[in-house]
């Protein structure tokens, strides 16, 4: 959708919904359009469900959350062009999302192996580093409400991987990360930059050869469906950003402001608690389908993968900037 259209959608809705917040009477719900682009039984797409449910439970009525999954509205190339000019109030873009808007230390936590696990991924997101980079997007008119932690990406493609050299030439999506490019680049794959929405297609006609995601989007989108092996690489830390439009979160009455914060806190905690369940789920789900062979590397196999794609943290550094890798270094007591 062209940003002509987006602008069309945003008046058309702004027109059925009454305008702003401040003009919202108590017998017109306050509507808050949730657009992501997962799958609905997906972790995101069920705390996204489970807080239009909190809300909506919470505000008797006076919210309305509409929850519109697997890009229905926006591919993700398009939602944060729509969130920013108001044709939907809520989002939960990746991580990834973010260095092309123009808030670059974003990329940093898509530097391959830049967290051992999760402990260490929240220990930076739901921390001081999380807050300054949430901060950091309030000047693009977005408010940042929290990050949901989600798992480790792995690798697909119709070839095996053991080998750092066994990525070389192959086509693999990726996010338009400047980072997840180099990264790719590292190994000599060939990254290939694609809405989510289409990955689907491009694995099954070959447009592309492979591609990285946690295991839950693999499952949920079919992806092993389409691709023969899958190695658990746990290169790339994954999470999504929930954010809101800042206008509209602005024009919020004082006390609608705080149930949402609290109705998102429980959802970022159900978020948690579903990611690591899930993820489990999904991978024996994808075992038991008999279509990917999945390789889980070795000690010395992960070594390898680990070496030659760190040269790729000090090859950014200009991208994301040297204070975002020291501030989240010295978090972790590096």
């Amino acid at each position: 959708m062209t940003k002509t259209g987006i602008l069309a959608t945003f008046l058309t809705g702004a027109l059925l919904l009454g305008g702003s917040a401040a003009a919202w009477g108590q017998a017109t719900p306050i509507t808050i359009k949730f657009s992501h682009v997962v799958a609905a039984d997906a972790p995101k797409g069920k705390a996204a469900l489970q807080f239009k449910k909190l809300v909506e439970e919470r505000s008797n009525g006076r919210v309305k959350v509409e929850v519109y999954p697997n890009s229905q509205l926006y591919k993700d190339k398009e939602e944060l062009e729509a969130l920013q000019l108001g044709a939907v109030q809520m989002l939960a873009p990746t991580i990834s999302k973010f260095g092309p808007l123009g808030v670059k230390e974003f990329e940093v936590l898509d530097l391959p192996y830049l967290f051992k696990d999760m402990a260490e991924a929240k220990t930076i997101t739901q921390g001081p580093v999380g807050r300054d980079l949430l901060a950091k997007l309030e000047p693009k008119g977005i408010v940042g409400l929290a990050f949901w932690d989600n798992s480790f990406k792995q690798m697909t493609a119709n070839t095996p991987m053991r080998t750092p050299g066994d990525f070389k030439g192959l086509k693999l999506r990726i996010q338009s990360s400047k980072v997840l490019d180099a990264q790719m680049r590292q190994i000599g794959a060939l990254p290939q930059v694609m809405a989510f929405s289409e990955v689907y297609q491009a694995l099954q006609t070959g447009v592309v050869d492979g591609q990285e995601n946690p295991i839950t989007n693999i499952y949920t989108q079919k992806f092993h469906e389409v691709q023969k092996h899958m190695t658990l690489t746990n290169h790339g830390y994954h999470a999504y950003v929930v954010i809101v439009n800042k206008k509209f979160w602005g024009d919020l009455p004082a006390d609608v402001q705080a149930m949402l914060t609290s109705a998102m806190a429980d959802s970022s905690a159900y978020f948690t608690d579903l990611a690591a369940k899930d993820d489990e789920e999904a991978l024996a789900g994808i075992r038991q389908s008999g279509k990917t062979a999945i390789h889980t590397p070795t000690a010395e196999e992960l070594a390898a993968l680990r070496t030659a794609l760190l040269p790729v943290h000090d090859k950014m550094k200009d991208r994301y900037g040297d204070a975002i890798l020291t501030a989240i270094n010295r978090a972790l007591g590096r």
